[in-house]
């Protein structure tokens, strides 16, 4: 009988059977930006150019010495919260299976239940989901994308980082002929400026410059009003573009559903909402054309699977925003051919860079989301807290 306990034991941890998370270590830090960054949003006086990002990285270690990591954002205030929410509910997972994914989701949940299933709350789940789905796809051998049954090894991508309103139209141009050099197969700009004509004519340098074949959007950053987005709209059809993204205030389902409606240029939508339950509004009122989930933003790899599911149901396209190292692998997993935002901006953080290639993201070939915490990454974090043993 002890031979054969013995021998079910050796199967069991062979296949992670009765593997449990032993340590977990959050360290949150702070990326500077080489040039301020502004948008819309900072030209209309809504905010400041931006300086800087606050990342929350989560590192879980098992008994079995399996490990994973993923990491949650903010771009400007939040990063403290949902470092002190995650401080909160890590001691959760010590000794959980972390093949429980689902289990451990509903369990960190509850552990924050007064503070709600949205926002912060949820962000700092994020990190905590992200790694436990790399660790996961590691222990399978596998890159995230296979894990989860890919449709494809690459998708579609499109710079966004060369296109921000602070930067001449000169430079805007020259950022563009850079990416497509470097194998990028679009360019988004920035739009959503109080002058309008502005707009027009930093629109019209770029489509002629790159060419009518060469894809093209842009992102208002929520920006104009229903009339202003009708009427500018329908100026900017001429240009056959991909998109037209977030024209409205992200939570005007309704507003946004009426301008899909009236232009024949698609609209996208859905960056900054930060649950599942507020893209179903979107899904429900027909409001995009193509919807733009964040997964650290809407709660981890859990609940983005639960909406891509809905969003391909609803016959929706898929550009999930920012975050490539972790979009790319779930875009690849989407029935329907997506998009994939490309920003260099966290290159600094990890060991490995993506490859880029033929206007497409290639899905690495290393198991997990395939990145690895560079040294800088460690020499910006600001602050740690561990759990469990080291």
């Amino acid at each position: 009988m002890t031979i054969i306990a013995d021998a079910q034991h050796a199967t069991e941890q062979t296949i992670g059977g009765r593997d449990r998370i032993r340590h977990v270590k959050l360290s949150t830090l702070t990326l500077p930006l080489e040039v301020p960054i502004s948008d819309a949003k900072v030209l209309t006086g809504r905010q400041k150019p931006m300086t800087e990002i606050v990342f929350l990285f989560a590192e879980i270690a098992t008994e079995q010495e399996q490990s994973g990591i993923g990491f949650s954002y903010s771009k400007r205030a939040g990063g403290p919260a949902q470092y002190a929410h995650a401080k909160e509910i890590a001691d959760n997972l010590i000794g959980e299976d972390p093949n429980d994914i689902g289990k451990i989701y509903t369990k960190l949940l509850w552990a924050g239940a007064s503070v709600g299933r949205s926002g912060v709350a949820t962000q700092a789940i994020a990190v905590i989901d992200i790694a436990l789905y790399d660790l996961k796809a590691k222990r399978a051998g596998l890159p995230l994308a296979k894990l989860f049954g890919a449709y494809r090894d690459s998708v579609p991508t499109y710079n966004t980082s060369g296109g921000f309103l602070h930067a001449p139209i000169e430079e805007v141009r020259a950022r563009a002929t850079q990416s497509l050099a470097q194998g990028i197969g679009g360019i988004k700009i920035k739009v959503g400026q109080p002058d309008s004509r502005i707009d027009l004519a930093r629109v019209t340098a770029v489509r002629e410059h790159l060419g009518e074949d060469v894809p093209l959007m842009v992102d208002a950053n929520q920006q104009w009003d229903r009339t202003t987005a009708l009427r500018f709209g329908r100026v900017l059809e001429q240009f056959g573009l991909v998109w037209i993204e977030e024209p409205l205030d992200a939570y005007d389902a309704e507003g946004h559903a009426q301008l899909a409606a009236a232009l024949d240029t698609p609209i996208a939508t859905g960056e900054m909402l930060s649950s599942v339950a507020e893209h179903i509004a979107l899904i429900e009122h027909r409001s995009a054309d193509v919807i733009q989930p964040d997964a650290p933003r809407i709660g981890g790899i859990t609940p983005f699977l639960r909406l891509a599911a809905l969003a391909d149901q609803a016959n929706l396209q898929l550009a999930p925003h920012f975050a490539m190292e972790i979009h790319l692998h779930l875009a690849a997993a989407y029935p329907r051919e997506p998009w994939v935002e490309h920003f260099e901006w966290l290159n600094p953080l990890f060991n490995e860079r993506l490859e880029i290639r033929d206007g497409r993201m290639w899905v690495p070939r290393r198991p997990g989301l395939g990145f690895t915490l560079s040294e800088q990454a460690y020499a910006w974090v600001t602050d740690t807290a561990e759990f469990g043993r080291a």
